[in-house]
């Protein structure tokens, strides 16, 4: 008994570690890309930016490419698991606002992935991430077979949500996150109730 609640505790603390240097990581990511172009910055800058030791980034990234892109899987890991899908074809349901606030503050960042060239690329792949996500979802709550196929679906609501996003930065963000949550359910709210209609 003794031995499993120690290792449980070992484990917490592990896991608090473990995400305690995710974040410095994370961190040091936004923080170096608002400075300079993605391609000059090295593991050695990442490494030395967040204060930790280099077989400590290695114990969880590839390399800077696979921190950047499991950095954002994890922020729309996030993203996904606030869907409200009670209110999927009544009302807002998707957390726009979560996702346009978050990106608002983080234009800087943004400006320095579309200066580096990684803005596209990190738009499409989170547009293919979230849709699969969304497909899983839509999959566990479709009760029959429905008109609109849920790949479809899926597809559309994750590539409607990116195309919006990156338009309202672009633009200079000239409608607040909360009116952007209208705009966007608006469009889609449509083709949700009917793929729930059948």
């Amino acid at each position: 008994m003794f031995k499993i609640e120690t290792s449980m505790t070992e484990k917490k603390k592990t896991d608090r570690r473990t995400l305690r240097t995710k974040h410095r990581l994370s961190q040091a990511m936004v923080g170096l890309v608002k400075e300079k172009r993605f391609d000059d910055i090295t593991v050695q800058d990442l490494i030395d930016r967040a204060d930790i030791g280099r077989a400590t980034f290695y114990t969880h990234f590839r390399d800077k490419e696979d921190m950047l892109q499991k950095d954002w899987e994890r922020f729309l890991d996030g993203l996904a698991a606030q869907i409200n899908w009670e209110n999927a074809g009544k009302t807002s349901f998707v957390p726009v606002v979560f996702l346009f606030a978050h990106l608002q503050d983080f234009h800087r960042f943004y400006q320095g992935l579309v200066r580096s060239r990684k803005a596209e690329s990190s738009f499409r792949d989170g547009a293919a991430y979230l849709s699969r996500k969304l497909e899983t979802a839509l999959d566990a709550r479709a009760k029959h077979k429905t008109a609109i196929p849920t790949s479809i679906l899926a597809t559309f609501l994750a590539s409607e949500l990116f195309v919006l996003l990156k338009w309202w930065l672009d633009q200079g963000m000239p409608y607040t996150p909360e009116q952007m949550d209208e705009i966007y359910h608006k469009l889609v709210t449509p083709a949700v109730q009917n793929y729930f209609a059948g």
